[in-house]
């Protein structure tokens, strides 16, 4: 869409206000409005000014002039506000013109650019399945003497006997008991079926939804596949609207990865794929699960720097409660076919040649979707340069269920970094694949490890509750 579509657009629709946003490094969206009437063609080359040095890992006070500089491709009519107003999702520039370094949104497309470049192929897909939960009330605090959270869902397993309803109806989800169950154990459809029809209206390409395994209103919706940086565009858009949605039905939505002990986390897994100038890479008839040479390589990239990528694509201390045996957790980084315990599974149920593709099990929807999908494919293509052999390294292929094999068989399988910090480390003694043509920069990985550090510092530090099972009679 051009400068001067998107004006017209703003005449034929009534547009009253337009949102210019950004995304900062831990995946927020942040925004200005500004009055439609204020908005011209110049400020599509301009740029609308904001503060940097108040974003988390931006910029400090003496440098703190930053501009967003609108894409135009990313426009949607916001379906939440009172006045009608349009959403232009924005790259971050320095005062100077040039991309700033730290910026998420441009690191995606400079991932986009370097693939480009490579002469692998002109273009990678990505499809994340980003699941959530509904709840119906939270809490939580953290402070000097008290520390604890609690949530509640009407359809939540321990709510068998729960007398607020007036009389409870039954039905109750149990635990890992929610995977597509009909109304009305399932009470969220309705809602679910709201959020897909603001996201096609948006402009979004829904291909299903249903409940997901766990009790208490976890779901899944799924959109279709795009190139990298508007695939990140997209997701951001999702999360926005389940999160406004649930706010409009009195319900509230979360994409941390393990809100709940002993069920289901969720995670995000990613579908990822590269062609060449519409020619899929990735399949190869008669090739295990019918994948090509290249295909095996990209999945090599990928086990091979996991430890390092999990840093990125698992990025919070909450992500590694969910990264545990036993709920489905991805954890063995391994690749097969069809197979829910691998870290790398190769869907092969009803798959074209151009639905060949890997899907990467581990991550989960606090990752910074700009940084994680641009993070993958440049661990996929340092597989495909350097010609990483998933078999010859041990990572597989397992087509057996690995939850069920003796501790001495697992002995020999790899897992995934057990804390946010240890996945850290490995990010600093395995970086160089991400600084490959300039994508990602050094220093915006030691500033990232910063960042994320003091996260991580943040939560070791502070007293926990079970601590007080554990220890308060000692």
């Amino acid at each position: 869409m051009s400068v001067q579509q998107v004006l017209e657009l703003i005449k034929e629709k009534g547009i009253e206000f337009v949102d210019f946003r950004f995304i900062d490094l831990n995946g927020r969206a942040h925004h200005i409005t500004v009055p439609a009437a204020e908005v011209e063609a110049d400020t599509f080359v301009n740029g609308v000014a904001f503060d940097g040095s108040s974003i988390i890992g931006f910029r400090g006070i003496e440098e703190s002039d930053m501009m967003m500089m609108p894409d135009t491709e990313s426009v949607y009519i916001d379906p939440f506000t009172a006045h009608p107003t349009l959403i232009v999702i924005s790259n971050i520039h320095t005062p100077d013109g040039t991309r700033y370094d730290r910026d998420p949104r441009s690191i995606a497309q400079k991932a986009e650019e370097f693939l480009q470049k490579s002469g692998v192929g002109t273009a990678a897909y990505f499809a994340p399945e980003s699941e959530f939960f509904i709840f119906d009330d939270v809490r939580y605090e953290s402070t000097m003497n008290s520390s604890s959270f609690y949530v509640d869902s009407e359809e939540a397993g321990w709510n068998t006997n729960r007398k607020e309803e007036g009389g409870n109806l039954g039905f109750k989800v149990g635990v890992k008991g929610g995977y597509v169950p009909v109304a009305p154990t399932d009470a969220q459809q309705d809602i679910r079926s709201e959020m897909v029809r603001q996201m096609q209206e948006a402009g979004l390409r829904v291909e299903r939804h249903h409940h997901e395994v766990a009790t208490a209103g976890q779901a899944e919706i799924n959109f279709r596949f795009d190139t990298l940086t508007k695939t990140a565009d997209n997701l951001m858009k999702y999360k926005y609207i389940v999160h406004n949605v649930a706010r409009q039905y009195g319900k509230t939505a979360t994409f941390m990865p393990k809100p709940l002990f002993g069920d289901n986390g969720s995670g995000m897994h990613v579908h990822s794929s590269i062609f060449n100038e519409g020619t899929p890479l990735f399949y190869e008839k008669g090739g295990y699960a019918n994948m090509s040479q290249m295909a095996l390589y990209y999945i090599g990239g990928i086990l091979h720097h996991a430890p390092a990528l999990i840093a990125i694509t698992n990025p919070s201390t909450n992500s590694f409660k969910r990264l545990v045996p036993g709920y489905e957790a991805p954890v063995n980084l391994v690749y097969s076919k069809g197979n829910r315990s691998a870290a790398i599974r190769i869907p092969v149920a009803a798959v074209t040649p151009k639905g060949c593709r890997v899907e990467f099990r581990t991550p989960d929807s606090t990752a910074n979707p700009y940084l994680a999908f641009a993070a993958m494919l440049m661990a996929g293509l340092d597989g495909i340069k350097r010609k990483i052999d998933p078999s010859a390294l041990g990572f597989g292929p397992f087509d057996t269920n690995i939850y069920e094999l003796s501790d001495e068989q697992k002995k020999e399988i790899r897992n995934v970094p057990g804390t946010l910090d240890e996945a850290l480390d490995a990010l600093e003694a395995d970086y160089e694949f991400l600084t490959e043509g300039g994508v990602f920069s050094k220093e915006f990985i030691d500033n990232y490890v910063k960042v994320k550090r003091s996260e991580a510092k943040a939560v070791s530090i502070r007293i926990h509750p079970h601590e007080y099972s554990l220890y308060f009679d000692c």
